[in-house]
Formats: structure tokens, sequence, C-alpha cells
């Protein structure tokens, strides 16, 4: 279980910050033979990604919601997002085709669907709550006096973060 820290805390880092959100949509839910699958291949999508510091992934949650799961992954950069999305020897190439060819066969069984967001700036605080969020993903700091206002840590100088 996360340490919960009493205290204000942002989170500090410096870099190209991508956000990558995907999902799913289940359909069908009474047919898991059609969206199973999809489900299944994330977690060793993530899993091979966790391992590779190289990555590019900083880390991830996720979040049932609607009609599925969303991933909420922060990435270093946009550049490795790609790279890992059209490399033949990663687990997505495969997964990816093969989702193409169910979906063919059934038709709106399970949707999938991703959005990308280059951040060039980026605010957070944390009270009484464990490491979650950025602050999970990059480091957490506490927030000193210069960055008591949501708008100083947004400020594009580290040190108004922090």
């Amino acid at each position: 279980m996360s340490t919960i820290e009493s205290g204000r805390s942002t989170h500090h880092y410096d870099g190209e910050l991508v956000l990558f959100l995907i999902g799913m949509t289940i359909n069908r839910p009474w047919r898991p033979d059609l969206w199973l699958p999809a489900f299944l291949a994330m977690p060793r999508m993530l899993r091979e990604l966790s391992q590779d510091p190289d990555s590019g992934l900083l880390g991830y949650r996720l979040v049932i919601e609607g009609r599925g799961p969303t991933l909420i992954q922060y990435w270093s950069s946009a550049d490795k997002l790609y790279a890992y999305a059209s490399n033949p020897a990663a687990r997505h190439r495969p997964a990816w085709a093969a989702f193409n060819r169910r979906a063919r066969r059934a038709p709106g069984a399970v949707g999938v669907w991703h959005e990308t967001y280059s951040i060039d700036r980026a605010e957070s605080i944390y009270v009484g709550a464990p490491a979650l969020g950025l602050a999970r993903f990059t480091a957490r700091v506490p927030v000193t006096p210069a960055g008591n206002r949501a708008r100083n840590r947004l400020a594009s100088t580290p040190s108004a973060r922090t």
C-alpha cells in the first residue's frame, strides 16, 4: 500500500511529457469471446513496457468507466510511444492485427480508442494522499511558499513549480 503523506506536495519533472489515453468499449458484454482477447492483450503490453527502462513509459493507471476500461499512461516522449506502437518485434503490433481480424468477423462487438496529448506544462497538488498521477511516475516534492497557488505551479520555470 502506498504511503499517505499528510503535507502538501506536487510533482517535478523536466522534459517532454505525453499523456496517452487508451480504452475499449465493450459493446456486447454477453460475448466475452469477442472482447476478452482485446482486454487481455493490454496487461502483456504493459508488462513488456514496464520491464524496459528505455521504453519511454513513465507509468500508468487503469480506470473502469462507462462501457469499459480506460488506461491513463504517462510517456517521456511521443517518439517513444510511436516507436513502441510500430515496432514489429513488440507485443502491440500482433495484438493490433489480431484485434482487427476479430473486428472484421464481429463488427461492433468491441471498440478501441486512444487520445494523445503533448503537454508543455503540468500542475499538480497532493494533500493527504499517496503518490498517484504525475507524482507517482515522476518526482514528488514538497510545495514551497512560492508554489502555494496553482497558477504559480503551472508557471513554466521548474523553480516555480516547487
